[in-house]
């Protein structure tokens, strides 16, 4: 994908549904909040949980159900990235032996069978949940608070 069609497939996806949002009346703190609980819960290491978790928290709180979903979405292959990591953090946690893991290999078993990959790996899903509990407040901070000065200033342009 060549670079025009990138920024324009990132403005239409991403960035100008965002922006509708903030024509309909949403406050800048509120909009942050939005972001930031999505990036966090975006990061959740259970593959297929993000979207259920989102809309619940967006229902719950009040907020912005396609910002939520735009922001989980586009955070997913950060999720997929960190996967390992956060088993791995899990493992180290618990103080549990090390297995040898990948992506593909979970995705595989998953498939073969989803009652033996649970049987399997569950612990170590909710190992890596764990982790997740300590790391998604500190997500939760520094995206809200770097991503509210940035939206009060595009507020701030849009009404001006």
């Amino acid at each position: 994908m060549n670079a025009v069609a990138e920024r324009s497939w990132l403005r239409r996806r991403l960035w100008d549904p965002v922006l509708e949002q903030m024509r309909q009346g949403v406050t800048p703190e509120r909009m942050a909040l939005t972001v930031a609980l999505a990036a966090a819960l975006g990061l959740f290491p259970i593959l297929g949980v993000t979207t259920i978790l989102c809309a619940w928290v967006a229902y719950a709180l009040r907020l912005n159900q396609p910002v939520m979903h735009v922001v989980n979405y586009a955070i997913c292959p950060l999720q997929v990235a960190l996967l390992l990591a956060f088993y791995r953090a899990g493992e180290s946690l618990f103080d549990q032996p090390h297995l040898d893991l990948s992506v593909p290999m979970l995705v595989e078993r998953f498939k073969a069978g989803p009652w033996q990959f649970f049987a399997d790996f569950g612990r170590i899903g909710l190992q890596g949940v764990a982790v997740w509990i300590f790391v998604a407040p500190l997500v939760v901070v520094l995206v809200y608070y770097t991503a509210r000065p940035v939206l009060r200033s595009v507020f701030a342009r849009l009404r001006g």
